[in-house]
């Protein structure tokens, strides 16, 4: 039971982020946002789940399928590294530094934004 939840999490949130990714390529920018903005959403709902848990406890199941599924589902991290590598390899050396200190300080900033929101 506990990889079902983990495997309909991950599904659903790798959708969402596909999702995210679908609709952002619409504004054919170099920098990627559509990652960014799908790690940052992940970190608030992990920031809210895991203040949420920490307060009013959650089930087991409930656990799996939204922190461990969903939101590992929905953040990527090897995306991250992969278009990071690219902008470097691109030569964009801006763009490739700012996405690593975007992804750090907005991701960091939205886990404590999601702890805040769950008071």
């Amino acid at each position: 039971m506990n990889f079902l939840m983990v495997f309909v999490g991950g599904g659903l949130g790798s959708i969402c982020r596909y999702g995210i990714a679908r609709w952002m390529n619409q504004f054919n920018t170099v920098f990627p946002y559509a990652t960014l903005v799908a790690n940052a959403l992940s970190c608030i709902l992990l920031g809210f789940l895991v203040s949420y848990e920490l307060k009013n406890g959650i089930s087991q199941n409930f656990r799996l399928l939204l922190i461990a599924g969903f939101c590992g589902g929905f953040s990527t991290f090897s995306t991250f590294s992969y278009e990071t590598f690219t902008l470097f390899e691109s030569g964009d050396y801006t763009s490739a530094f700012a996405n690593i200190l975007g992804n750090l300080l907005i991701c960091l900033g939205c886990i404590l934004l999601g702890l805040k929101l769950a008071v």
